[in-house]
């Protein structure tokens, strides 16, 4: 079965994560795909194959003969698809023979157009698939479950010599919390993979320190026709704060390495107000003068009206695993030749975000990050192709035979 057969049962499960919830997972619906897997892996003949109570799916496929030396490899993705976008009810459509253009999504008023999206242009011949504009498609990271299923398929059918093969599909990555209750020692890999990145060419071991911040604005609130000096509106406050962080320092103006303050969500009323942060830079003493800057808007908030109507909680989620992976280059160097082997030319990149593998390569287990084939993740614009997911499983199942052979 080909990868992206696969993906066309996987993105009808619904599995999106909700940060709100406090439960893990985040959402029931993703055991409904972990229950799946556990079964379609044991089918395979990896008997131990497992969901945990968190739902959190390990694997395990024995090194054939010969092979009993390598180091065990790990192969990581994640269940969940993104809050950003509706991810229920998923209806992928094949466009066979793409031809390069213009194309409306379903019956619904968008339109993928490579105007909007230069790269559809190089997609042109290929087999793209979409969802109907309703929602999101989910190859993020559902493309990455149907590649490491279809590689352990071919492994196995096809007989090809590999050392220790660990398997992981995990939960609200999403959400941050992926590797939260993520069982090193049971996984049992001495370096790993996430497969969950962009295009196929793409080979990502350097990504965002990330924080979340929550500001609360206290306000004071009488009826408006005896306000003067003595109201404070909370929601005017919060406005106040917003302004105070530098424009260009939000996602929609930076690129690469130029980290953010991204506001991602806003509520309040006279009385209360509400922000919502991410914190996002790959530069450690950058990141750190952000967070910093943040508290100092909270402070000369509070100067301003003479009180402490302000608070603000800041909480580190991740850290740019590059400083982790450096000392365990062959990860890079053999994907690097793997790519290249399959008629690629390998873009690295560094991630505007995170993955699973950013907290698991501070967890000490190496964990650098391989494209999927798709673009445009979390909205209704994501696509992906048949022949690029095709790609990407040759590229794992050539890292696979590199360490095969040491």
């Amino acid at each position: 079965m080909r990868s992206y057969e696969r993906l066309l049962k996987y993105v009808t499960v619904h599995t999106t994560s909700d940060e709100n919830t406090g439960t893990h997972p985040s959402f029931c619906g993703e055991f409904d795909l972990a229950r799946i897997l556990v079964s379609e892996l044991k089918q395979l003949g990896l008997a131990d194959a497992v969901a945990t109570d968190k739902c959190y799916v390990y694997a395990h496929l024995p090194a054939s003969d010969g092979c009993e030396g390598a180091p065990a490899i790990g192969l990581i993705a994640h269940l969940d698809t993104a809050p950003d976008a509706c991810g229920k009810k998923v209806r992928p459509i094949v466009h066979e023979n793409y031809d390069g253009g213009d194309l409306q999504l379903g019956d619904s008023q968008r339109i993928l157009s490579p105007a909007k999206f230069p790269f559809l242009k190089n997609m042109a011949g290929e087999t793209l698939i979409t969802a109907d504009g309703t929602t999101l498609l989910g190859a993020d990271d559902k493309a990455g479950v149907a590649e490491i299923m279809t590689v352990l398929e071919k492994i196995i059918c096809e007989d090809i010599p590999h050392g220790k093969i660990c398997v992981a599909f995990t939960p609200d990555e999403e959400i941050g919390e992926g590797a939260d209750f993520f069982d090193i020692d049971l996984f049992g890999a001495d370096f790993a993979y996430t497969v969950d990145g962009g295009d196929v060419d793409c080979l990502e071991y350097e990504n965002f320190n990330a924080a979340s911040a929550k500001v609360t604005i206290e306000g004071v609130s009488v009826h408006p026709g005896e306000a003067k000096d003595v109201m404070i509106n909370a929601s005017n406050v919060a406005m106040e704060f917003y302004m105070s962080l530098p424009e260009e320092m939000r996602p929609e103006h930076t690129e690469e390495r130029e980290g953010f303050f991204h506001l991602t969500g806003m509520s309040g009323s006279v009385a209360e107000a509400h922000l919502s942060y991410i914190v996002r830079d790959h530069d450690k003493e950058k990141f750190e003068e952000k967070k910093q800057l943040l508290r100092d808007v909270t402070a000369a908030v509070n100067k301003k009206y003479g009180a402490e109507i302000v608070t603000i909680d800041i909480e580190d989620s991740y850290y740019n695993m590059l400083e982790m992976i450096l000392p365990h280059m062959h990860l890079i160097d053999n994907a690097r030749l793997a790519i290249e082997e399959e008629g690629l030319t390998p873009k690295v990149v560094p991630i505007r975000g995170g993955t699973d593998g950013a907290r698991l390569s501070f967890m000490g287990l190496p964990c650098p990050n391989l494209g999927t084939g798709g673009y445009n993740f979390h909205g209704e614009y994501e696509c992906i192709t048949a022949e690029r997911m095709d790609k990407a499983v040759n590229i794992i199942l050539r890292i696979l035979r590199a360490y095969s052979r040491r």
